[in-house]
């Protein structure tokens, strides 16, 4: 709990709901400018859980907006949810990241979501 002290120290959330925070479940659907912003604040906070799904890869033309990737992950060609979740595993080490590449259809998003507290709509589009 050391780790999010100065979040426990805020009368709403305080104590009990740090502890709600860390057994909580969150997909991000879409992990590109908003997706990343979005998982590395949850990831910070200590959420307990982070699902990303997103079908691409980083490329240069994302570094400029997307905060999770660097050139490394471009030079490796890596799916965005497999750079952002080793990236988000230095920030903090104590959740569970899970990425799924993934496109985001009908026939897989109850599987992605019906397990969780939040989803988050990052996608760039419908």
């Amino acid at each position: 709990m050391e780790r999010y002290a100065r979040q426990t120290v805020f009368s709403h959330i305080g104590k009990k709901g740090q502890e709600k925070l860390l057994k909580s479940k969150v997909t991000i659907i879409g992990m590109g400018a908003l997706g990343t912003v979005a998982a590395n604040n949850l990831c910070r906070a200590g959420v307990g859980h982070i699902r990303m799904a997103d079908r691409d890869y980083v490329e240069l033309t994302n570094l400029q907006r997307q905060i999770l990737y660097n050139e490394d992950d471009v030079k490796q060609r890596l799916p965005k949810v497999i750079a952002a979740s080793k990236n988000l595993s230095k920030v903090n080490p104590e959740i569970i990241l899970e990425p799924v590449i993934a496109d985001v259809n009908s026939s897989n998003i109850e599987g992605l979501v019906s397990d969780v507290d939040l989803v988050l709509d990052a996608t760039d589009n419908f």
